[in-house]
């Protein structure tokens, strides 16, 4: 009999659970089996395009000072060589390029803790490549530019200047870094984009962009055209 109860309770409880799940609904089971907690890699928006969350990478020429709480006799300054590396005090050389200031703190902490007893680090940037655009070719004024926040390829010809009277709107081409050095190129019709007055396809730069305009055919024939008091064609 006690053996018959005991199964009852047991078939009771499973009953009373499963009436629970399905009072709350699938909804309820998923989240609560798949919640983890935010996932910093997710894209999010911004201004209508995705965009991964990423944090600054050290480069070669950056400068940073390294901090030690309990160990200021360690405190230096230190600047990334051509080579990604840095020479650090009671350690030598390491390379860091290509490592973010958190990734950066563990290292230290991490090589440190081999003749500290749980040193206490911080790292602060002094010096540091900031984001920047290239505009060339048929701009007033082509050079190197610090990129502010949210530019355009439209704002960053304005930027440069605008379009000379030799430029070929309908051809500028959009240079973006990608892997191991190497760039991929789009062509962006701007002349199209004035004519209709639509920016949605105005794209946005990126950190090391480099948009070229080139010369219209007219120009390139310009130079050909006969001279005021000459009967034949020759280059001005």
């Amino acid at each position: 009999m006690l053996l018959a109860g005991f199964a009852i309770t047991l078939v009771s409880a499973a009953a009373q659970t499963t009436a629970t799940v399905a009072a709350k609904g699938p909804e309820a089971s998923a989240v609560s089996s798949t919640d983890s907690g935010p996932d910093t890699n997710t894209p999010v928006a911004v201004h209508g395009f995705q965009q991964r969350q990423s944090r600054y990478k050290i480069a070669a020429g950056d400068a940073f000072d390294i901090s030690f709480d309990l160990n200021p006799e360690f405190n230096q300054t230190v600047t990334v060589q051509p080579d990604g590396y840095i020479s650090l005090r009671g350690i030598g050389d390491v390379q860091v390029q290509g490592q973010t200031v958190p990734e950066l703190t563990a290292t230290l902490r991490t090589l440190y803790s081999k003749i500290l007893r749980d040193p206490l680090v911080s790292v602060v940037l002094k010096d540091f490549q900031k984001p920047y655009f290239i505009a060339d070719g048929q701009v007033a004024k082509p050079g190197k530019y610090d990129l502010r926040g949210d530019t355009s390829l439209t704002e960053a010809i304005a930027i440069a200047g605008g379009f000379l009277d030799s430029a070929k709107h309908s051809k500028v081409v959009l240079y973006r870094r990608a892997a191991d050095g190497w760039h991929e190129a789009e062509i962006v019709d701007v002349k199209k984009m004035e004519k209709e007055k639509n920016l949605h396809e105005d794209p946005q730069l990126h950190a090391g962009d480099m948009l070229f305009v080139p010369k219209n055919g007219f120009s390139k024939v310009k130079a050909y055209l006969p001279g005021a008091n000459m009967g034949a064609y020759y280059p001005f």
